[in-house]
């Protein structure tokens, strides 16, 4: 077995002999909700380590925990401070760890807790939403080596100068990803309250059917998108490190989701599944000054807020020759924060417009090849006039079509959409059953 250094600088690897297998296990807020739930993740870690794997648990706050942390500060400080608010919200994490390690020793196994700062888990200093820069496996290596199953804080890490950061919403599946592949784990298992990757939402529809496989790009898509199961960026560096990620049930001992390179898929499917993003706006900045540095300024300017947007179109102005439009889509959060910076952007009042159309959910269908065949599109505009519903801001690439709705019907979109392109139905041969091991 091999196991690499994870360094996001320097994008390095370095290779490390190991003899036993290693699995990261990473368990949401649900699963760790109360002590019975502990408990139970507890025996979970102590099968796999008495199976003979070294094992590593990354846990979240308790339900709830996060949320009411927030509430508090919010009640303190309108806006709060970057740094004391990941100060404060990294705390759940804490609590959650001893608690689980605590639950192990109970157990008859042998554990020990690492906070973000002791592993430790670098990260850059943009608060609330911090990038990991390197981890350092050493520590928990030799934890790992003394026989103690290693639950380390999800969601936190530490900056170059000793300050607590968080890794925003979702974090601990990056945090878990991260460690894998710093550690050459042979999987990274996500435990969370569903049983894997479905083709839909299956609150929203019911016909959904479970992926057994799916891509990392796919999943990229999905999760950049609106599924809720896996965080963009800890997909992100699955891809990168080509960690073997099984996203599956706390609740049932049943295979879920193995999210894996594409060139694993054999023959894929053209149409993997549908996502949804509801509370998203649309800026339409017109009639700026056309100029060639123009889309350059306001991406550095979103850059700058951290802000991610998407559907972003640029065209002239044929009757104005030296005017341009320019569009794009981000979630409502970031409306008013965004708005004054673009207002500045715009220049003179009176030449130039800042519109803004708001309640639009974006919905995407994702697939690899997706964009080779015309009649996808064709099929979805006619699927979903047919009953009555506009589509606006239709854009296609190479995985995926996403298009504008109004947020109220955003679900019923997605209902038509999987019956009309049958993704409901059984595949006419089984998809590969992909295995964690090279």
């Amino acid at each position: 077995m091999k196991t690499v250094w994870f360094d996001a600088q320097s994008k390095e690897t370095v290779s490390r002999d190991r003899r036993r297998p290693l699995v990261v296990k990473k368990f949401g807020g649900t699963s760790v909700g109360n002590v019975e739930r502990i408990r139970h993740v507890a025996r979970l870690a102590l099968e796999s380590h008495r199976a003979g794997q070294d094992v590593v648990v990354v846990v979240s706050a308790m339900s709830g925990e996060t949320d009411r942390l927030l509430k508090l500060a919010r009640e303190v400080m309108p806006i709060p401070d970057g740094r004391e608010l990941d100060v404060m919200a990294s705390t759940g994490e804490q609590v959650s760890v001893a608690l689980t390690s605590m639950a192990i020793k109970s157990l008859g196994g042998k554990a020990c807790s690492l906070l973000g700062y002791q592993v430790p888990m670098i990260t850059d200093s943009a608060f609330t939403r911090a990038r990991i820069q390197w981890v350092e496996p050493r520590p928990i290596r030799k934890l790992l080596a003394q026989g103690c199953i290693v639950v380390v804080a999800g969601f936190q890490g530490v900056d170059p100068q000793s300050n607590i950061t968080t890794l925003g919403r979702g974090g601990s599946d990056t945090s878990a990803v991260a460690l894998a592949a710093a550690l050459g784990a042979d999987v990274c298992e996500i435990y969370t309250d569903v049983d894997g990757v479905y083709t839909a939402d299956p609150r929203i529809c019911p016909a959904s059917r479970k992926l057994e496989v799916v891509s990392y790009e796919e999943m990229l898509e999905l999760a950049s998108h609106g599924a809720k199961v896996l965080q963009v960026r800890s997909v992100e560096v699955a891809m990168k490190y080509e960690v073997p990620v099984h996203v599956r049930s706390t609740f049932s001992d049943e295979d879920g989701t193995w999210v894996v390179p594409k060139e694993r898929l054999f023959e894929a499917r053209v149409l993997t599944g549908l996502a949804c993003e509801k509370g998203q706006v649309r800026l339409e900045c017109l009639g700026l000054e056309d100029r060639q540095e123009l889309v350059v300024e306001l991406m550095g300017l979103l850059a700058r807020l951290n802000m991610s947007v998407d559907m972003l179109s640029h065209s002239c102005r044929p009757e104005e020759r030296t005017r341009a439009d320019i569009a794009f889509t981000l979630p409502e959060a970031d409306l008013e924060r965004a708005r004054e910076y673009l207002e500045e952007l715009l220049g003179v009042p009176g030449s130039s417009e800042l519109r803004v159309s708001g309640r639009l959910a974006k919905v995407s269908m994702v697939g690899i090849g997706i964009r080779s065949d015309p009649s996808i599109s064709a099929r979805l505009c006619r699927g979903l006039s047919q009953h009555g519903i506009s589509v606006s801001g239709l854009m296609v690439n190479e995985l995926r079509i996403s298009f504008l709705v109004e947020e109220s019907l955003a679900e019923q979109a997605i209902r038509i959409l999987h019956e009309v392109f049958e993704l409901g139905a059984q595949p006419l041969a089984a998809e590969p059953v992909v295995s964690s091991q090279s």
